[in-house]
């Protein structure tokens, strides 16, 4: 208990040192690592077999249970056909009902884009604060103040760009792998749809 108490005053101590721009640093980093592990999370293949060898494991039954969101849209892509035949709309059918799959790999992109541009911003008003500080202090000639002048501003200001990178650095990178991997993902449904209705048309 007493380490956890330690633990929480030091990160009262670090925050305050940044000033008041790194709450919202502090917050940014919590939604931006949720909004990541919820990509990540969403963004689960099922396997890395092809698409067109996946769809005849499923008609043929050798595969079964859906292990992530390929899968599945393959198995509801099937139904589809199977329920309403072979029609010139079903192609509209698989388009409605890929429309979900398709909202939820693009989830939080625009989030985790705006919050990766935002931090390093954000750090820069602390820097920039923190730089005030610091030529306020020559002016006043409060070179040995009790509120740190020339150090404690200086400090503010490589607080609050240390953090604006701690947020934007990892985000961009995870958020680049993931968006490549959401387009991938997207390619995917298409060619489910494009398998399935070739197939129809050829039957």
């Amino acid at each position: 208990m007493e380490y956890l108490i330690q633990v929480f005053e030091q990160f009262l101590t670090y925050m305050s040192s940044g000033g008041f721009v790194m709450w919202p640093l502090a917050l940014s980093v919590i939604v931006l690592w949720y909004a990541l592990g919820y990509r990540y999370d969403t963004l689960k293949r099922g396997s890395n077999a092809t698409v067109r060898n996946l769809v005849r494991k499923y008609q043929e039954g050798i595969r079964t249970e859906s292990r992530g969101m390929i899968d599945g849209a393959i198995i509801e892509a099937i139904g589809i056909v199977k329920t309403y035949g072979h029609t010139h709309a079903t192609r509209s059918y698989l388009d409605d009902a890929f429309n979900s799959y398709t909202v939820a790999i693009k989830k939080y992109t625009v989030l985790i884009r705006m919050l990766v541009a935002a931090a390093p911003l954000i750090g820069l008003l602390g820097t920039v604060i923190g730089m005030i500080e610091t030529f306020d202090s020559l002016a006043d000639a409060e070179l040995f103040s009790q509120t740190g002048g020339i150090a404690g501003g200086i400090s503010q200001a490589l607080f609050t760009t240390q953090l604006g990178l701690v947020v934007a650095v990892p985000g961009l990178i995870i958020g680049r792998i993931l968006d490549r991997k959401a387009d991938k993902m997207l390619l995917d449904l298409d060619q489910i749809k494009d398998i399935l209705c070739v197939k129809e048309e050829g039957e």
